[in-house]
């Protein structure tokens, strides 16, 4: 049995060059025992060290093992440099045992590093400085005390040197400490005295505190989770947490004697917003009117930050045909009309060709604002996403329970998911008359802008002989409903 002696505290060097001893020597893990100074009198380091050329031979290891080492190595399991050298000697053969989490050793391992992690993150947020005499260079000092459950004071220390750079520190703990002069950031492994320090700071703290302490929505369990019992006696604003919890009950019964008398703000506005379609309902103004009116103030998303104006629908208040585009485009932006432009003039060719009159249909975009990209001076059509064709769904649905459309036609994927809710390929459901609420049919078809950008002639003509068929299918189905 070979026996190894460590300081233990926080320090991956001494555990690897012991290791890498006994790998050397090819000393299995259950012939090696590992103790701390002052357990025992049995030093490794009396026996006969290898040679340098026997260290460094075959004994690689993953990166990630490294890194764990270091991490794990800081935790006050006493079992941890046995359970490394273990880990190490499989290494050996098994090149990808970190990544089987089931393994006991590996599990164990990761349950070790996840316990350092979170003894660091609490460090972090619970030691609370405080000030003592100014140095010598007239430079502002600091003293905390905090008392961690691991060896992890020269694992954080580094974090602290880079948030308070300006000011010298120290933090004592039972595991060591760490200092900051403002030149050089120094680690002790001996348990450290508590300092004896109290400052303003601490009565500013108690007074934050004090401030935002919400009664209402105390949770014992959750705050204790967060900032558990062992942490309160080092946290000067920590002696008021009994008192605010047992008057939690009547502090929020305070509150709600003391609530607003007058609505909020933003509830003022909502209703000055329903007072003015009141307002203009008494005025008479026919219902897509006055929906037109509501669009042309819409924010329910971004793009009205940049668009010229809202693109609303345009056509009869009674038509048999609604046509739903995407968006309006460049053109459309600035005119403030639907489908005016290089996309509109491919439409109104197909639907003239089809026999359908432009002037008695409605047609409409799923998003009312362009949404584009600039390049230089142009502005270049972005396809809006789901959030935005969401948030316009309510416009589209106004709109046909206004017209009342008996025959629905979506052109193009962003139109379909805006009257369907439905995202599927216009390929899976195109010329075929799919039943909406009310008695009305939807037919899909592709959008003619998208005609527009293909760069190949030949699929360009064929795509149009299919766009122009599909409208062609749309009359057909006007004129048999119109029958029946």
């Amino acid at each position: 049995m070979r026996t190894v002696t460590l300081e233990g505290r926080g320090g991956l060097g001494e555990w690897r060059d012991a290791a890498r001893l006994l790998l050397a020597g090819a000393v299995p893990p259950h012939e090696v025992r590992w103790q701390l100074k002052g357990q025992g009198d049995d030093l490794f380091a009396s026996a006969e060290p290898a040679s340098e050329s026997c260290l460094q031979s075959d004994i690689v290891v993953p990166k990630g093992f490294i890194e764990a080492a270091e991490a794990a190595i800081c935790h006050s399991d006493p079992d941890r440099f046995a359970l490394l050298y273990r880990v190490l000697w499989r290494l050996q053969e098994e090149r990808n045992l970190l990544q089987v989490t089931s393994d006991p050793d590996v599990s164990h391992l990761v349950k070790l590093i996840k316990n350092v992690r979170r003894d660091s993150h609490k460090m972090k947020a619970f030691v609370r400085f405080r000030e003592v005499e100014a140095g010598q260079e007239g430079r502002r000092r600091f003293v905390a005390w905090f008392e961690p459950e691991h060896f992890i004071v020269a694992r954080t220390a580094g974090f602290f040197q880079r948030r308070f750079t300006d000011m010298d520190w120290l933090i004592a703990t039972p595991k060591g400490s760490a200092a900051w002069n403002g030149r050089e950031l120094k680690t002790y492994g001996e348990p450290a005295a508590r300092p004896d320090a109290e400052d303003e700071t601490d009565e500013l703290w108690r007074t934050y505190f004090a401030n935002i302490f919400n009664p209402a929505r105390v949770k014992i369990r959750a705050m204790q989770s967060e900032m558990p019992k062992k942490y309160w006696k080092n946290m000067p604003e920590a002696s008021l947490i009994p008192d605010l919890i047992a008057g939690a009950e009547k502090r929020v019964a305070e509150m709600a004697a003391r609530q607003a008398s007058q609505p909020p703000a933003f509830h003022e506005r909502l209703q000055a917003q329903w007072r003015g379609r009141e307002e203009e309902a008494a005025d008479g103004l026919p219902p897509l009117e006055r929906l037109r009116q509501e669009a042309a103030r819409c924010t329910r998303c971004p793009l009205y930050c940049h668009a010229t104006q809202t693109v609303f629908g345009e056509g009869p208040d009674q038509a048999a045909i609604m046509f739903v585009g995407e968006q309006p485009g460049d053109t459309e932006d600035l005119a403030g009309r639907p489908f005016i432009g290089p996309a509109g003039q491919v439409f109104d060719e197909a639907v003239t060709g089809a026999g359908i009159e432009r002037e008695q249909v409605y047609v409409t975009n799923a998003v009312k604002h362009f949404k584009y990209e600039k390049r230089g001076k142009r502005r270049i059509h972005m396809r809006p996403d789901a959030g935005e064709v969401a948030h316009c769904r309510w416009w589209v649905a106004q709109e046909i329970e206004i017209v009342r459309p008996r025959i629905v036609v979506a052109l193009g994927a962003t139109a379909y998911l805006s009257l369907t809710g439905e995202s599927r390929p216009i390929a899976e459901v195109r010329g075929m008359p799919i039943p909406m609420q009310e008695g009305r049919m939807l037919l899909v078809t592709t959008h003619p802008s998208a005609i527009l950008r293909m760069p190949d002639a030949e699929l360009k003509a064929r795509s149009l002989a299919a766009f122009r068929s599909d409208l062609l299918g749309v009359k057909r189905l006007h004129d048999t409903l119109s029958l029946s």
